[in-house]
């Protein structure tokens, strides 16, 4: 149960994270956000491997190149309009968006692996569509919730970046799946190529310094390294280990529970939690696990 257990705490951690990133998205732009918890994360997996003297075995050609380019597109460019989606949704419809990602992973995973779905796993994509597409078309009247009002170009980042999650998770299942490799080492990779992605897109804009120029600031400085700490250094571990010890169907789905951890947690800061809300969190999550038994 390793594997499953590391997933759901991932989960929780996220939840947490999402919130601590709804609060920076006011002073940070999606790239300087990343960038900065990304930059911390790595720093704290550094000096967890030299503290831990962990070998980095098993790290070939192959797997090498299919962690840094799930960095790439998953936490460089998935994890940027997922904060681009936090800033229009609110941190509750982000998350909720999220749940795709398994789904997106077995078609992916269909297409370019030849793996084949059964009815029971369509039934389940098409519940986490109607589930989710259930709670973003509620409109509630102006005041009566914390987060803004659900927006196309905010459920365009969310959808995107379920995409980028599932494109991540396929290629890191295959650089752990049957190795030596470390999921400590696969986080650590996975952060550089996400980082070098976004420094690369941030110093061709020239972007590089003035999105990060609002650090200077203590609080928000604490709240970067605070969120970095929970949803990116300790999250990215965790799911590496639930795709290590777990297939990657059954860890994307148990990380995909989010939701549920963020619905009391939302409501406690003032954001009005319908039973729509919840019922359709709750049928997006049978889709993925029907998804998952499929």
């Amino acid at each position: 149960m390793l594997g499953e257990v590391a997933a759901l705490t991932a989960a929780f951690l996220w939840a947490l994270a999402a919130l601590l990133f709804s609060q920076l998205g006011r002073s940070l732009l999606p790239l300087g956000l990343n960038l900065a918890k990304g930059a911390i994360a790595l720093l704290l997996l550094a000096l967890t491997l030299l503290v831990l003297q962990r070998p980095p075995t098993g790290l070939v050609g192959g797997a090498l190149v299919l962690l840094l380019v799930s960095g790439g597109v998953g936490i460089g460019l998935g994890d940027t309009v997922y904060f681009a989606a936090i800033n229009h949704l609110g941190p509750r419809r982000a998350l909720l968006l999220e749940t795709l990602a398994p789904a997106l992973a077995a078609l992916l995973a269909g297409v370019g692996l030849g793996e084949v779905l059964s009815w029971s796993a369509y039934l389940g994509m098409a519940l986490t569509l109607v589930g989710v597409g259930w709670v973003i078309s509620q409109r509630l009247p102006p005041g009566a919730e914390v987060s803004p009002s659900p927006s196309y170009r905010g459920i365009f980042y969310g959808v995107l970046a379920a995409l980028g999650q599932a494109s991540g998770a396929v290629l890191s299942r295959a650089a752990l799946a049957d190795t030596s490799v470390d999921p400590l080492w696969s986080s650590l990779l996975r952060l550089v190529g996400g980082l070098l992605l976004i420094t690369s897109l941030l110093a061709g804009q020239g972007q590089l310094w003035p999105q990060l120029k609002p650090l200077g600031s203590a609080r928000v400085l604490l709240l970067v390294g605070l969120a970095a700490s929970l949803g990116t250094y300790l999250g990215i571990y965790l799911q590496q280990v639930a795709l290590k010890y777990s297939p990657t169907g059954i860890a994307q789905a148990l990380t995909a529970t989010s939701p549920l951890f963020i619905l009391p947690m939302a409501a406690f800061l003032g954001d009005r939690v319908t039973l729509r809300a919840v019922g359709g969190a709750l049928v997006a999550l049978v889709g993925v696990v029907l998804l998952i038994k499929g």
